[in-house]
């Protein structure tokens, strides 16, 4: 997989990694080295769990805040559920 597959979603799910094995990780959004066993973020563009990458939070929050990591609820709102429907006809 190439740096550009990482890079060229439409969207990624964050979340806290809970990683406890003990291994050296790269930061794809600095290039930076990421010891595991720091706080840091797992990044899974599209959902595609294959495609995972850790980060540093610093990192993602400021990615985030640059507009460079749309979360899928951004890109792909959910459809309202019965209950908005159901409110929706009054």
């Amino acid at each position: 997989m190439s740096g550009d597959d990482f890079r060229n979603a439409r969207w990624y799910a964050i979340r806290p990694a809970a990683n406890r094995k003990p291994a050296t990780y790269r930061c794809p959004l600095c290039g930076g080295h990421l010891p595991a066993l720091s706080k840091h973020m797992l990044l899974t563009p599209e959902g595609d769990s294959s495609r995972r990458r850790h980060a540093h939070s610093a990192c993602v929050m400021a990615a985030r805040k640059q507009g460079r990591l749309p979360l899928r609820e951004e890109i792909e709102p959910r459809k309202p559920g019965i209950v908005a429907k159901l409110l929706h006809r009054r």
